[in-house]
């Protein structure tokens, strides 16, 4: 999927959403299953892949040319070097 797909599906929700179609919670449903569309069938050299192990990166979702490009990103996404070097977790490829 690419982006300009995402944007238009996206938009297409909103206006669901404003012409009363949908209420939030379907509208949220909705924008995260085209998000997760897009990020697990991304277009290019990049790949999905989602962190298992400490509470705060556990399930969260990076896109990453290699698997150990993806333990990088997902250090880089917490706050503190002390504490991303503390950091316990695995990253596997979002099938």
């Amino acid at each position: 999927m690419d982006r300009i797909s995402v944007i238009r599906n996206v938009e297409e929700a909103l206006a669901a959403f404003e012409a009363g179609e949908c209420d939030l919670a379907e509208l949220e449903r909705r924008v995260r299953a085209i998000l997760r569309a897009y990020a697990t069938e991304f277009d290019g050299d990049l790949e999905a892949y989602r962190a298992s192990g400490d509470d705060e990166i556990d399930g969260l979702v990076v896109l990453a040319p290699s698997r150990r490009a993806a333990r990088e990103r997902v250090r880089g996404l917490v706050d503190g070097a002390e504490r991303a070097a503390d950091l316990r977790f695995e990253v596997e490829r979002v099938e």
